[in-house]
């Protein structure tokens, strides 16, 4: 499985020239990646526009302690679980809220919630 489909990546792209012009820009996360052997979660928002390898968004290794940051896909795309086990993409996933009302609630909770 792709953990970016083609329209996400699009969206994406788009979010990060936006970010670049406006940094106030809050969006909603696009997509949600996990690993579903552990706590790891990932509810991205934007990719830099000038390495799409680069995601930000709110990032929970599972330590309880999750924050807005970045991380290369690719790096995610390169974990490996039990069995060989590989992130993954919540296909039901929707956001509901902006990215800042899912950080303030995985603060409080220590943990990511979506």
């Amino acid at each position: 499985m792709q953990l970016l489909t083609p329209e996400q990546r699009e969206t994406m792209l788009a979010n990060g020239r936006r970010y670049q012009s406006d940094p106030d820009f809050e969006p909603n996360p696009v997509v949600k990646l996990f690993t579903p052997w552990g706590a790891c979660t990932w509810l991205l928002t934007d990719l830099d526009p000038d390495d799409d390898d680069i995601a930000s968004g709110l990032c929970d290794l599972g330590f309880g302690e999750p924050e807005i940051g970045s991380v290369r896909i690719s790096e995610i795309a390169g974990l490996r679980g039990p069995g060989g086990l590989r992130a993954e993409r919540d296909v039901k996933f929707v956001a509901k809220e902006t990215i800042g009302t899912y950080a303030a609630r995985a603060r409080i909770d220590g943990r990511i919630n979506a």
